[in-house]
C-alpha cells in the first residue's frame, strides 16, 4: 500500500521506538564499548542487507529470492565466522544445518515454468548474494561484540543489543527513503504544481496496524531473540534456524491471504523442522 522502501523505513522506525523504551528503562541504552560494533552490524545486516533483498524481490520474485538468500546466508556466515573468529562447527551441526537448507530448497524452490531474462536474473542473483553476505557479516559482528563482552565478564541483554543494532539499520533505511522520495520532497520545497499527492489518512489508517504489528513481532521481539541467541550459539547455526522463517510463516499466510501451502512446501517444512530439532537436541 505504501511501497517497500517506505514500509521498511517505518517498520524500523517504530521498532526503534519500541526497543528504546526497553533499552533506556530495563536495559543499558547506548552505553558499552561494543555499541559501535552493534551499530555497524545493523548498518550492514539490517540496512544494506535488506536494501539488497528489496532490490532482488522484483527481479527474481519472492520464491527465488528467499531460496537464494536463505540458503547462501548460513554457509557464508560459517565461512566468515571461521576466518575471523576461528569458530568451527561439529560434523553433526553441519549435517543438521544442511538438512534445514535441503528443506528450504524443497519448500521454496520455484516451479519449472520460471523464466527470467538475463537482465533480471544476473543482477537479481547478485543482489541476493549481497543480501546473504550482509546477513552473515552482521551476524558475525554481533558474535564479535558478545565475545568482547564475555571476555570482560560483562553482560548485555538481547533487547539492548537489538536497539543498538537497529539504529544502524534505520539510518540506512532513512537514506534510501530520502533517495526514493527526493523528487517529491524537492517539489514540496519548491511548491511545484507537479507535486505528488501525499498518502491519504485513509491509506495510513489501513496500513498502520500492519506496520505496527510487523515492527513489534519481527524487528522488536524477533530481533531481540535473534541477538540473545548470539550470546551462546555460533552465528551459522542461528542463521540456519532463522532461515526457516518462511516455513513458519505458512500458517499465518494461510489465515491472512488464504494461500494454501503446496505439498512440496509442507514436505520441505517437515524436513527443515527435523534439522532444527536435531540442532536443538545436540549436546
Amino acid at each position: 500500500m505504501i511501497g517497500g522502501t517506505e514500509a521498511n523505513f517505518w517498520r524500523l522506525a517504530f521498532a526503534t521506538c519500541f526497543l528504546s523504551i526497553w533499552a533506556f528503562s530495563m536495559g543499558k541504552g547506548l552505553s558499552g564499548e561494543t555499541f559501535p560494533i552493534f551499530l555497524l552490524s545493523g548498518i550492514i545486516g539490517i540496512g544494506m542487507g535488506d536494501v539488497a533483498l528489496f532490490q532482488a524481490l522484483p527481479r527474481l520474485g519472492p520464491g527465488m529470492t528467499l531460496l537464494l538468500t536463505r540458503c547462501m546466508a548460513p554457509p557464508l556466515t560459517a565461512l566468515i565466522e571461521w576466518l575471523w573468529l576461528g569458530t568451527t562447527l561439529r560434523p553433526m551441526q553441519v549435517f543438521y544445518g544442511s538438512i534445514i537448507l535441503v528443506g528450504i530448497v524443497v519448500s521454496l524452490a520455484p516451479g519449472r515454468h520460471l523464466k527470467l531474462s538475463r537482465e533480471k536474473f544476473v543482477p537479481g542473483v547478485l543482489f541476493c548474494v549481497f543480501a546473504a553476505l550482509g546477513d552473515g557479516v552482521g551476524a558475525v559482528l554481533s558474535r564479535k561484540a558478545y565475545g568482547m563482552i564475555h571476555s570482560k565478564e560483562d553482560f548485555i541483554d538481547g533487547g539492548t543489543a537489538a536497539f543498538q543494532r537497529i539504529i544502524g539499520g534505520l539510518l540506512v533505511a532513512g537514506i534510501c527513503l530520502l533517495v526514493v522520495k527526493w523528487r517529491s520532497i524537492k517539489l514540496h520545497i519548491n511548491r511545484s504544481d507537479e507535486i505528488d499527492t501525499l498518502p491519504s489518512w485513509e491509506k495510513w489508517r489501513r496500513v498502520l496496524p500492519w506496520i505496527l504489528a510487523n515492527s513489534l513481532a519481527g524487528q522488536t521481539l524477533g530481533v531481540s531473540c535473534y541477538q540473545w541467541a548470539f550470546q551462546t550459539t555460533p552465528a551459522a547455526i542461528v542463521v540456519s534456524i532463522v532461515a526457516t522463517t518462511p516455513l513458519v510463516a505458512m500458517p499465518i499466510i494461510r489465515i491472512i491471504d488464504g494461500e494454501r501451502p503446496s505439498r512440496h512446501s509442507i514436505v520441505g517444512g517437515i524436513i527443515a523442522v527435523v534439522g532444527v530439532v536435531g540442532l536443538a537436541l545436540l549436546k
